[in-house]
């Protein structure tokens, strides 16, 4: 079987770059991992390559979404594998590139029971309790008796959060003292740009402000005026959240550098606590940075290993 090529990393460290040009050579197709770039309509705040930048590479798991749904971990699960399995059955090469880690996770791994139990009965109530009170309840329920499986998982990814709970609820044990655990389905290796922090910071500002320039608030005003709700799940987003808020409070441009240097702190944090997660990646590759075509030949030099 042929490996899975994954570059992560965090936000504007040259992610979508990179996994064209190693596609290109590879004879591959870029499946993207990104948690909103799903959504359709969701152009500019995500950074979502144009046709320009795919460069006739063909991109997977890009505008599958109606902005108005919410789309969890499970959901990103069940349509992105069938993808990866295609493309490997026509001999190519799955380019998995994004910056969200619980995406990623989910085409890389799958869950392995161990040696706990499962209860069909205990899976429906917390299926129940999701459909009721929604996931926030239901990862909240988890940190009361596992903070730590609490912490290590995200919300969205609310298969995983079912597990933990049944676990605990089964043995009396939490999920991490159990051999419970993921099991990698394919072999793949994963690289990374490892860029000097105030160097990334400096990419992460210059990609706001051209946001802002390229219409951003045009298109998030777009969106709402759509019937998007301001609720929904893609307006969560970092950039539409913020610009969000903005309209709400009347649309006053002389806030809007506060709006702007926000947005560029929430995305300095974001971008934090990817690289925290991915430092956890199996086998990963740091890269300094350089030109695409440098890093492509070393990632390239890498995967033939």
């Amino acid at each position: 079987m042929k490996k899975l090529l994954v570059i992560c990393g965090p936000t504007a460290s040259g992610k979508t770059a990179l996994s064209v040009a190693c596609a290109q050579r590879l004879g591959g197709e870029v499946v993207s991992c990104d948690a909103f770039q799903i959504y359709r309509g969701l152009d500019i705040g995500t950074a979502k390559p144009d046709m320009r930048e795919r460069q006739g590479v063909v991109h997977h798991m890009i505008d599958i979404a109606d902005p108005k749904e919410a789309f969890s971990v499970s959901d990103f699960e069940r349509m992105a594998l069938p993808v990866v399995e295609d493309i490997l059955s026509r001999g190519k090469t799955p380019v998995l590139c994004g910056g969200t880690g619980f995406y990623l996770n989910a085409i890389l791994y799958r869950h392995a029971f161990g040696d706990a139990p499962a209860s069909e009965a205990i899976r429906n109530k917390y299926a129940d309790l999701l459909e009721t009170e929604g996931k926030h309840a239901l990862h909240a329920r988890l940190a009361l008796v596992d903070p730590e499986s609490a912490e290590k998982l995200h919300e969205n990814d609310t298969k995983r959060v079912i597990r933990a709970l049944e676990i605990y609820e089964l043995t009396g044990k939490k999920k991490s003292a159990q051999n419970d655990g993921d099991v990698a389905r394919y072999p793949f290796c994963a690289v990374s740009f490892d860029y000097p922090r105030e160097e990334l910071y400096r990419r992460i500002d210059a990609r706001v402000k051209g946001m802002f320039e390229a219409g951003l608030l045009e298109e998030v005003r777009g969106l709402l005026q759509s019937g998007v709700p301001a609720t929904a799940q893609s307006m969560q987003a970092i950039g539409y959240k913020e610009v969000v808020e903005f309209l709400k409070n009347g649309n006053n441009l002389s806030t809007m550098p506060d709006v702007i240097a926000r947005i560029a702190q929430n995305t300095r944090n974001y971008a934090k606590r990817q690289i925290t997660f991915f430092k956890r990646t199996q086998g990963l590759k740091l890269l300094a940075p350089s030109s695409i075509e440098q890093a492509a030949e070393e990632t390239l030099d890498y995967y033939a290993k």
